[in-house]
């Protein structure tokens, strides 16, 4: 069954549906004819770490359309029509990672991460959502594109293995946070301007769990 997702205009207005892989070729056609995208989606993306802080990573798949074999974010994909921002990050971690998780609210989010076994359950929030984020997409002929989307972005923690159940990625590395922005500055061709940007605007969430569930996250 053919996955649609839901186009909205500049102005955030729902203007249709549309096949995700049609929209994309519909998208890519437009940037390239005319320098812009005026139709979005919505989106998640999601950052997700070790209880030790230590940053997960996902290659993505050669085999992919953009960005193919470089860096990412740990989890990112395209809602749904009919889907929640919260239901679609769910699925993802399900789908790409082969990892069950949940996510609860800021408050009870300090609490969560020292009461869960992470080896079994990965935890996530909230962090901020963007109703016009830019996501620079390098195609296999070395050509560059900017997907726009209405996108959600969360954090969390997760301990446990992780199994690829799809084509989508290649494999995982872990960084500590100064190894990885070290790495982005001798290699930025490897990295996908996404997790730059991720890295940029939320890097003080990137650290250990506290004890005793002192594990705060500001707005």
């Amino acid at each position: 069954m053919a996955e649609l997702l839901e186009m909205f205009s500049d102005e955030g207005e729902l203007i249709g549906s549309m096949e995700k892989k049609k929209f994309h070729q519909t998208q890519r056609k437009e940037f390239f004819e005319n320098g812009k995208v005026t139709s979005r989606h919505k989106a998640v993306k999601l950052i997700l770490m070790t209880s030790t802080g230590r940053v997960i990573l996902q290659r993505r798949s050669k085999w992919k359309g953009d960005n193919a074999g470089m860096w990412d974010k740990t989890v990112g994909g395209h809602v749904t029509k009919g889907d929640s921002f919260d239901l679609t990050m769910l699925k993802e971690c399900a789908e790409e990672l082969g990892i069950p998780a949940t996510t609860v609210s800021k408050p009870e989010f300090e609490i969560s991460v020292v009461t869960t076994d992470l080896h079994v359950l990965g935890i996530l929030t909230k962090l901020s959502y963007l109703d016009f984020n830019k996501s620079n997409r390098k195609q296999k002929d070395g050509k560059v594109w900017t997907e726009p989307s209405m996108t959600q972005f969360y954090i969390g923690y997760y301990d446990g293995t992780i199994r690829f159940m799809d084509q989508e990625s290649c494999g995982i590395q872990v960084f500590a946070l100064d190894e990885l922005e070290d790495e982005i500055k001798k290699n930025p061709d490897e990295f996908t301007d996404d997790i730059k940007y991720i890295l940029d605007k939320f890097s003080d969430y990137i650290r250990p769990i506290k004890p005793k569930g002192r594990h705060e996250l500001n707005d």
